[in-house]
């Protein structure tokens, strides 16, 4: 009995956390402690906070691997969730682990905007698109995260000529046009941009840079 209540025990999934980039939602955790544990199969289930009842996750019921997708049944933005992960080994079963309280909308991380650049001889053309959301129009078009939040562009130039690259902030805004005039022909500019999100005072990470010579 004991045996197995250690079993139990060490094949217990570690660490079950949600995690989240522009409403794309996986659950994650680590095998438990024992050797055995990596050969463990898992089991995954999930509820809307205040729900009595736990939902099974069919595409995650006796998987291998320590991660699954959970965009559709966390559609719902506004709402907490939980998840929970068990392990089951040589037909023994651990306990549940739970994972904290998930709320997409407060906690999901915006990624960067995708950023071209066209130059002229003295000026450079940014056109900027916000990230998309996987949940689609009834056109099947993928919904932009500015639909969710108020966001605004943020947009940097980094002239390679200077010692110090560092980027200058030259637009904070909606458009997702902006022009930047009176540059300097000749010159090696590079333009990053990012999103934010002023009502929870958060950034989006940087966007790859678009590197364009005058």
């Amino acid at each position: 009995v004991l045996e197995k209540q250690d079993l139990r025990d060490s094949i217990k999934p570690q660490k079950v956390e949600f995690h989240s980039l522009n409403f794309n939602t996986t659950l994650h955790w680590q095998p438990g402690w024992a050797r055995e544990a990596r050969d463990a199969l898992y089991f995954v289930q999930y509820k809307v906070y205040g729900q009595s009842t736990w939902q099974n996750k069919d595409e995650c019921w006796g998987i291998s691997s320590c991660v699954c997708d959970l965009t559709h049944e966390t559609s719902d933005i506004q709402e907490p969730y939980y998840s929970r992960v068990r392990a089951a080994l040589a037909g023994v079963y651990s306990n549940w682990s739970l994972s904290c309280r998930f709320t997409p909308w407060r906690e999901t991380i915006i990624g960067p905007p995708m950023v071209t650049v066209v130059h002229s001889n003295k000026s450079i053309t940014v056109k900027l698109q916000a990230p998309r959301s996987p949940y689609k129009r009834k056109r099947g078009s993928k919904i932009p995260m500015t639909n969710y939040y108020d966001l605004l562009y943020q947009v940097f130039i980094i002239n390679n000529l200077l010692e110090e690259q560092h980027r200058v902030l030259v637009y904070e805004g909606k458009d997702k046009v902006i022009k930047i005039p009176d540059l300097r022909p000749g010159v090696s500019y590079c333009i990053v941009a990012k999103m934010y999100m002023p009502m929870l005072d958060r950034s989006s990470a940087y966007s790859s840079s678009q590197c364009t010579v005058l």
